[in-house]
């Protein structure tokens, strides 16, 4: 998920340049698709988790609404690359820089939230 967005800064850098833009419209739907397999068993395996374990507390909330963030995230990067292999135009490659910045500001937050647990 954290290379996703990557794929569309490079998009939007390939101008019009078919072959290179192939090329990385296939690397982004099979980026894509092994980052929704992965993101499953994740969801599976946390929900088993917290089941068994019966975690709780304010931190608990707070990683659970980063991780649907970052589900959302790359609902809309998934939408983009469709766009993008549909021939519609994507935000500004520095626009899009910054958004490559989102997935890493959201982990960078579980994992604190996860190892300091701090409410």
């Amino acid at each position: 998920m954290l290379y996703l967005p990557r794929i569309l800064v490079n998009l939007a850098e390939a101008g019009e340049h078919p072959a290179v833009r192939e090329r990385l419209v296939l690397m982004g739907r099979r980026l894509s698709r092994f980052g929704h397999v992965l993101f499953g068993i994740a969801l599976l395996m946390g929900l088993t988790l917290w089941l068994h374990f019966g975690f709780a507390g304010g931190w608990l909330h707070a990683k659970l609404l980063l991780v649907t963030l970052v589900f959302v995230f790359s609902i809309v990067i998934g939408r983009w690359l469709k766009a993008a292999e549909a021939g519609r135009p994507l935000p500004s490659a520095r626009a899009l820089r910054w958004i490559n910045e989102i997935p890493l500001v959201l982990l960078v937050g579980i994992v604190y939230l996860v190892v300091g647990k701090p409410f």
